[in-house]
């Protein structure tokens, strides 16, 4: 089936969006931006791009590519075959890390360098009425988020794409300022949200709790195995190890394997890229590769897995090669550190050896949901589509009230085109506040008592949410969200009781939240919802537990 085509009519409304790919999982994100006559492809992080290919003519007017990971990049050398003269855009250091998705391929043939780079933050005139500004996104050396500018003699229409971005500083790469961003009220914004409404705590606590593990581990006699992504992370965490006081000086081997050896030579070239303090422990040390300086950091050969073991070490190795064949070689004690969002499939994870030790650690490069909704906050934009995460992590974002209520939300699915209507004037309600309250949780028997400060009740909110003295629980990710029922609720819910509890109907269907439809196979996918409703995928809802509060 083809994909619908942007085509120019009067009745086309300013900004389009048609998705090839939104990361839902291992499809990549490629997105198709339609400004006024100019088509602006958004990464193309495709494994097939056919779909790109359905007519003779190149599917854009330019390309832009957020960063150089495969799942933003890996389809542009197939699409700079097809379409030679198609410019493709992005930052210095992403045209230098490009490559790095092709190197089996350029063992063969030199990649060809079809990257035109881009300033940060000088408007850059693509055409004679569209302009792009970047700004550095964080996540990883290169990236960038792009603010697409569309002038027309009645007003100027606005874009940003962040691409991944992460807004606090790593070891090797500084965050997204909100600075330069803050106020810029885009009509459009196009974010990802990886990581849903999740919270993680601070990065440098992240890092600390990573290095206690490996600490602990090492003390206990244990070697450390690292799988990780070649681009990125294992860049982080080996610098990390090379200037976290915990390890500084520590008579100890550190081991790095291929491609992640690799892709360290190539930071070595991006270095005035780099934030200045990573700039000045160059000076006196090597960045990656020293065996003067403790801890040693050195390559390791795939024949010399056999001899390691024998005296704890470190070991970075890419989570993709055929790393388990290897591990079932090793001697001694190994403890094999996986990151959270990359858990072990079941494939690998049942021939390993019974007696390692399987732990997994969180060290995220991509921004939790509370700093998500303050990007979104600061920037004020009247359309925002989410993008690059699981279908539930991303429902959940747009599920949340705080930004269904000041938001035109979007969460598309490949293929679904998104008309992005602007209005001249759109006034949205004051950023809410950000107040926490902590309180404690017991449990008597079937009932749970949630027991919270009196301060929550000094809030004119307050009044609002205690009205009946009933509250609504549900999970966002891994948070559990209590929200007052109140009295025309109760009236609604009275009403909608007589609906029989075995109708199947949407009131009483599984994906049906908020008086919204949240199951991406059903024709009510996004849409507000009336209680008797039906579709064809209806699925049954399970019975809820009360909760109550005092």
């Amino acid at each position: 089936m083809g994909s619908p085509r942007l085509i120019s009519s009067s009745h086309q409304p300013d900004l389009v969006c048609l998705p090839y790919g939104v990361g839902h999982d291992r499809e990549g994100v490629c997105l198709l931006v339609k400004m006024g006559e100019y088509r602006i492809l958004l990464d193309c992080g495709l494994p097939d791009i056919s779909p790109l290919l359905e007519e003779k003519d190149a599917p854009a007017d330019l390309v832009f590519c957020s960063h150089a990971h495969g799942d933003h990049a890996r389809g542009l050398l197939d699409l700079h075959d097809c379409f030679p003269d198609l410019p493709i855009y992005g930052s210095e250091a992403t045209a230098e890390l490009l490559h790095l998705n092709w190197l089996e391929q350029e063992q063969i043939n030199p990649i060809p360098r079809f990257c035109q780079t881009l300033p940060w933050r000088s408007p850059v005139h693509f055409f004679e009425n569209l302009q792009g500004q970047l700004f550095p996104a964080g996540h990883l050396p290169g990236a960038a988020a792009l603010l697409l500018t569309y002038t027309t003699p009645q007003r100027a229409y606005t874009l940003l794409y962040t691409g991944d971005f992460f807004l606090s500083n790593s070891r090797l790469v500084e965050g997204l300022s909100l600075e330069t961003l803050r106020g810029s009220s885009p009509d459009v914004l196009i974010v990802e949200g990886s990581y849903g409404t999740a919270r993680h705590p601070r990065r440098r606590q992240l890092e600390k709790q990573l290095m206690s593990q490996i600490d602990r581990a090492i003390a206990e006699n244990y070697s450390v195995l690292l799988p990780v992504p070649p681009l990125g992370l294992g860049q982080e965490i080996l610098m990390l190890l090379r200037s976290h006081h915990q390890f500084t000086g520590r008579n100890l081997d550190i081991w790095v394997t291929d491609p992640v050896a690799t892709v360290c030579d190539d930071y070595l070239n991006l270095l005035p890229h780099l934030p200045t303090s990573v700039q000045n422990f160059a000076r006196h040390q090597p960045l990656f590769w020293d065996e003067q300086v403790l801890p040693r950091v050195r390559r390791l050969d795939p024949d010399h897995w056999p001899e390691l073991g024998e005296t704890p070490a470190i070991v970075l190795v890419d989570q993709g090669a055929p790393w388990p064949d290897y591990v079932k070689e090793l001697s001694g004690a190994w403890v094999i550190l996986v990151p959270e969002k990359l858990r072990p499939h079941a494939t690998w994870y049942q021939s390993l050896p019974p007696d390692l030790s399987l732990e997994t650690y969180l060290l995220a490069e991509h921004s939790d949901g509370r700093n998500t909704t303050q990007l979104i906050h600061n920037i004020r934009p009247q359309h925002v589509l989410f993008i690059h995460g699981t279908p539930t992590d991303l429902a959940d974002l747009t599920s949340l009230e705080e930004l269904q209520n000041r938001y035109h939300l979007h969460c598309p699915n490949p293929g679904t085109l998104v008309e992005l209507p602007v209005g001249d004037r759109f006034i949205q309600p004051a950023a809410p506040t950000d107040t926490h309250y902590e309180g404690e949780i017991n449990e008597i028997g079937a009932t749970i008592n949630i027991n919270l400060p009196g301060s929550i009740t000094q809030t004119p909110r307050w009044n609002s949410f205690a009205d009946t003295g009933l509250v609504e629980a549900r999970w966002q990710g891994e948070e559990l969200v209590l929200r007052g029922i109140s009295q025309r609720e109760l009236l609604s819910q009275s009403n909608n009781a007589k609906l029989q509890a075995s109708l199947d109907c949407c009131r009483n269907c599984l994906h049906q939240r908020g008086q919204r439809c949240y199951n991406p196979a059903s024709p009510l996918y996004g849409f507000k919802v009336t209680p008797e409703g039906y579709c064809p995928v209806f699925e049954t809802k399970p019975e809820s537990e009360d909760l109550s509060t005092e």
